[in-house]
């Protein structure tokens, strides 16, 4: 198949129609009228990402501040470097979220990575936020330099770094549609043992400020994963001509090794953590690939992990999830609002 780089999308090109032709690679005019696009359904979507605004410095990490000290040294060190590990994976979302737009000649699909990417952006802040509420300075950058130093990190995020670098380089239809793979497996799978970290600790009544932020963030990757799922299905039916064994097997190979990656992760940070089991963190490792892959419209590839193996965690995602409810007809839950100082006035 011959290799043809895309152009970004005109900003605005009144010669073409409003509504998009394709949703990379197309025509259309630069102007949005939600009423008028090819996927109207998409438009609740940005409705539902626009309702769960929040900002970090809204959460109240007074009783985290005064609890951090008393963690064992394995959970401190667990904390410092799944902080180190989520900032790493969502500093390049909120680009990799604004590269896409920039070749999405779809202006419907460019308003709603704008709200992606602008959430991606305080989800990084929310990190920098919660390790200036309980450490120094320099265990703060220390932390942030794991993402290039650590080995085991490094390794675990190789793939992904590279196929969001090739994208960069050669904006191709198979580059955009492989960048989306790996970003549903950003946002569906990778975070996850980094999730059940915090929500470990809040089971313990421990960092509960640190678990309710996490939540937040959780609730805005699963619908993140939701769109990009999406936007991967009606793109490859457009250009069905990727819809072949070759790319659908590249597909299950790179979440095989994903998965491999992410438990190999996980049982490294969190192997002298109280309270996780590491194998049923591998089964629920398998559990959210299973998810993400039929998102994305394939079958799964774990048979035995297609139910949640790790029950206890259901109680802080399955609403965000809609596998028990539909977490978006239920009011969100209160911010603790508190100052400036994190909470630290309340010492």
């Amino acid at each position: 198949m011959q290799k043809v780089l895309l152009e970004r999308a005109k900003t605005l090109e009144p010669r073409n129609p409003n509504k998009s032709t394709r949703l990379f690679g197309g025509q259309s005019s630069g102007i949005l009228n939600w009423n008028n696009i090819t996927y109207p359904h998409w438009y609740k979507m940005y409705k539902r990402l626009l309702g769960n605004y929040w900002q970090a410095d809204e959460i109240n990490m007074s009783s985290d501040v005064k609890q951090f000290s008393t963690l064992t040294k394995a959970e401190r060190d667990a904390y410092l470097k799944i902080i180190g590990l989520l900032s790493t994976l969502d500093a390049p979302q909120t680009r990799t979220a604004l590269l896409l737009s920039l070749y999405a000649t779809d202006p419907s699909v460019q308003s709603i990575l704008a709200v992606i990417a602008q959430q991606e952006a305080v989800h990084n802040e929310s990190y920098s936020y919660v390790l200036s509420s309980v450490v120094s300075l320099d265990e703060q950058n220390e932390a942030f330099e794991l993402g290039r130093k650590d080995p085991i990190l490094l390794k675990r995020n190789e793939q992904i770094t590279e196929q969001y670098n090739t994208f960069v380089e050669e904006p191709t239809i198979e580059n955009i549609l492989k960048t989306m793979v790996y970003t549903a497996l950003l946002e569906g799978m990778f975070f996850y043992s980094g999730f059940a970290f915090f929500y470990n600790l809040a089971r313990q009544n421990k960092m509960v400020g640190t678990s309710t932020m996490v939540s937040y963030i959780n609730r805005d990757e699963l619908e993140h994963g939701r769109f990009i799922s999406e936007l991967f299905r009606a793109t490859l039916a457009e250009y069905r001509e990727y819809n072949n064994e070759k790319f659908i097997q590249w597909i299950y190979d790179h979440f095989e090794k994903s998965v491999s990656l992410e438990s190999e992760w996980s049982q490294y940070v969190l192997a002298d953590v109280e309270g996780i089991d590491l194998n049923e963190m591998k089964g629920y490792i398998k559990y959210r690939a299973n998810k993400m892959l039929r998102m994305i419209g394939l079958h799964e590839i774990y048979q035995e992990y297609v139910d949640n193996p790790m029950r206890w965690i259901r109680a802080y995602v399955d609403n965000f999830d809609g596998t028990k409810t539909d977490f978006f007809e239920q009011k969100a839950r209160n911010y603790t609002k508190t100052s400036d100082l994190n909470g630290f006035d309340d010492l």
